[in-house]
């Protein structure tokens, strides 16, 4: 996009009268010791400074772990009456071994869900008043990685803006924490930030950095900080690049800190505002009632044993510096290198040396926003998946809390258990197939007076199969309930008859998807246990909708699989065919599914009616409306939409100010030569104008010439050519 020589954005040209304050305040150092997975001492645990009875944890974990053993009991039991004969074969046996796996995780999701729905039912409901005053400074920090300027610096914005209304913003500063690698994203962030300085003044306490490297990636960010100037602030309270959080919210977590000196991380439960897509609405809505189900369930039972999720939480600076220092597994990717979910990790780590991990799921005014599309979502999955299968090297780290390793084991065992589910899948088919096509021994070696007949207990399976959807489809039930009962959220929700088709709709459409994700997640995994990577890639945002040659490409042997699926199973029997269509239907379904779920047109229609209707939606809360308002504002600056270099090149006062925000760079050895850097400065010798150079260079030249002002300065020393003719138009 071409852009004016004379103004780069709002008041420019005052810009230059006056020289803005350092990006980054004086660095305040904390050491930030690497932690031992292999080597932990008992004695390096600190005490509880407040005693606490456990008896109330200690029953409700009695309750979710005692009540899903007895289930799963139950389960298996009747899992084994069902393939049962007088000779129980090896292909029935580990039907009843994969059945009883995947019945486990089921059940302690249905026990923890029903003590949610219990403590929430006689939950009282009357806030706590606001603290009015606050003793500890807190940096809010938003790591960011190739994101829309617009985006992130309006909800930061508006979270500056929530947080000063309460009296108390004189005790926050804010903090933007770049990984960006995109030339134009990494300039526009500069702009951005200079400009939300010049607007709010340096009384605000706006900071920006950008590191030369994104070394370990999100943690080894937030650990940068930590180690140059977490020294400043007691609590740093952690965004994410979509996270959104009122000054309520945030005062409230930061009160809740200080009350609490055994506290390490306090963890708030977003919900999820700001969907349109069919699919992120479907998210959108599940997360809005059954989330709080959930997150009340886990919060009951996990105590002060909890777990982190990387952002919208509190952090006690100092602790984490002293005791969340991640090591680099040994070996290559993707089980060794860098933690990529290196939340639940820190939050390990700081568990094992005796501070107190917790969720407040009761707190409101904490959002995030979802992927808009099944792709986006598999794209994120695929990350995750890694980093959580990366766990079964840290699971068995020494010092670590028992309800740690939970924590780890249900992060693993929530990307196995699609592959358990396929391999039970094709283990009953096999059964089936035994059972009509394979002659059976109807008289053992031994003696008997009546024959073996191989067979399956109908009336039995049914009834399993009924328990199994029922104690699958709980959680749901339990958040529907809530919502009906209470008559605010009922009727915010578009009332009762809307709440409880949009909870059919969901559990509807949530049962055709499942299928497919169960093969993606089991991709997924197979391709890690193969040595594959994932890499990290930004994530997608917005609603726009995925072409539908690409939707094809990556479903198109979801599709092909169901159908061969299909009709193997009606030729084999018509029994087995009725038993798996719900799979059949959602494999040869995948491609509209996938398709319908990023249309923004579906989510859009269903909204109009009232379906999937969220009380955020129909009461969108304040800073939710000012960080879109803010949003479309900052559009119009077109930071995210200019050419970065000819930012720099038209604009002396923007360039001034990039050359002072670099980070120092790193020492190159002798003889060590960067190529990108080499080309860079080869085609800005060979170009006359800038209009030939910044069409010669390529991503990786640019960055090069961003991060040396001795290219920069060349770069300026060209002629403009005919960018200005351009420019001019």
């Amino acid at each position: 996009m071409a852009l004016s020589l004379d103004t780069i954005g709002p008041d420019a040209t005052n810009a230059t009268q006056v020289r803005p304050e350092p990006s980054m305040p004086p660095e305040n150092r904390l050491e930030m010791p690497t932690q031992s997975l292999r080597r932990w001492s008992s004695s390096n645990e600190r005490k509880p400074i407040i005693m606490r009875a456990p008896w109330r944890m200690r029953l409700a974990r009695l309750f979710v772990f005692g009540g899903a053993l007895i289930l799963t009991g139950y389960g298996t039991y009747e899992m084994y009456q069902v393939v049962s004969v007088s000779r129980t074969t090896v292909l029935q046996w580990l039907l009843v071994a994969l059945f009883t796996v995947n019945f486990s995780w089921i059940a302690v999701a249905f026990t923890s869900a029903l003590l949610g729905f219990f403590a929430l039912l006689f939950q009282s409901r009357t806030p706590a008043p606001l603290p009015d005053s606050l003793s500890c400074r807190t940096a809010i920090v938003m790591p960011v990685y190739n994101e829309q300027t617009s985006r992130t610096f309006a909800a930061l914005e508006a979270i500056y803006e929530s947080v000063e209304a309460t009296g108390l913003g004189a005790r926050f500063d804010y903090f933007i924490l770049s990984d960006t690698t995109d030339p134009e994203a990494w300039i526009a962030e500069e702009r951005a930030f200079l400009d939300l300085r010049q607007r709010l003044g340096p009384q605000a306490r706006f900071y920006y950095r950008h590191r030369e490297k994104n070394h370990h990636r999100k943690a080894g960010n937030i650990a940068d900080f930590v180690t140059r100037w977490g020294g400043h602030y007691e609590h740093m309270l952690v965004l994410d690049a979509d996270s959104l959080m009122t000054g309520d919210c945030i005062v409230r977590l930061a009160a809740a800190m200080e009350a609490d000196p055994d506290a390490g991380i306090i963890q708030s439960l977003p919900l999820i505002i700001n969907r349109n897509t069919l699919f992120a609405r479907l998210q959108q809505f599940a997360a809005r009632v059954t989330g709080p189900v959930i997150a009340t369930g886990l919060a009951v039972w996990m105590g002060r044993d909890g777990n982190y999720w990387g952002h919208n939480a509190i952090i006690r600076t100092r602790a984490f510096a002293e005791q969340a220092g991640l090591p680099d597994l040994k070996g290559r990717p993707p089980f060794g290198g860098h933690i990529l979910s290196h939340d639940f990790v820190e939050a390990a780590l700081l568990r094992r040396a005796g501070w107190d991990v917790y969720m407040l799921p009761d707190l409101g005014g904490s959002y995030e926003e979802s992927p808009p599309s099944l792709i986006d979502l598999s794209a994120r999955d695929r990350r995750w998946c890694q980093g959580n299968l990366q766990h079964m090297r840290v699971i068995g780290a020494k010092g670590l809390k028992l309800p740690t390793r939970q924590h780890f084991a249900t992060g693993i065992m929530s990307y196995l258990a699609s592959p358990f589910w396929l391999f039970q899948l094709i283990v009953g088919i096999a059964l089936v197939l035994q059972t009509t096509y394979i002659r059976p021994e109807y008289f053992a070696r031994d003696f008997r007076l009546y024959p073996i007949w191989p067979r399956f207990d109908p009336e039995r399976a049914l009834a399993l199969f009924a328990l199994t959807m029922g104690i699958l489809l709980a959680p749901k039930i339990f958040g529907t309930l809530l919502v009906l009962l209470r008559g605010q959220e009922r009727r915010a929700c578009g009332g009762g008859i809307r709440v409880v088709l949009s909870s059919l709709l969901e559990m509807i459409l949530s049962a055709l998807l499942a299928p497919i994700l169960m093969l993606i997640q089991s991709g997924s995994v197979f391709q890690i246990l193969l040595g594959r990577d994932t890499g990290w890639q930004p994530q997608r945002r917005d609603d726009g909708s995925i072409p539908l040659k690409d939707i094809v490409r990556r479903h198109r042997w979801h599709t092909v699989l169901g159908a061969l699926s299909g009709i193997s199973a009606f030729m084999i029997a018509t029994s087995l065919f009725l038993w798996m269509s719900p799979t059949i239907l959602g494999l040869l379904l995948a491609i509209p599914l996938s398709w319908l779920s990023g249309q923004l047109g579906a989510g859009l229609a269903l909204k109009r009616i009232g379906l999937l209707r969220t009380p955020e939606e129909a009461t969108p809360p304040a800073i939710a409306i000012r960080a879109n308002e803010l949003q479309q504002r900052n559009a119009t600056f077109a930071f995210d939409d200019q050419d970065g270099l000819f930012a720099l090149y038209c604009d002396p006062h923007l360039r001034e100010r990039h050359v002072d925000m670099l980070s120092p760079a790193s020492r190159r050895r002798r003889g060590e030569i960067e190529t990108d850097r080499a080309l860079a400065e080869a085609k800005l010798a060979d170009a006359e104008t800038v209009h030939d150079v910044l069409s010669w260079l390529k991503p990786k030249e640019r960055i090069a010439i961003l991060k040396d002002p001795a290219l920069l300065t060349r770069l300026v020393g060209l002629k403009s050519g005919s960018t200005d003719a351009k420019a001019a138009e």
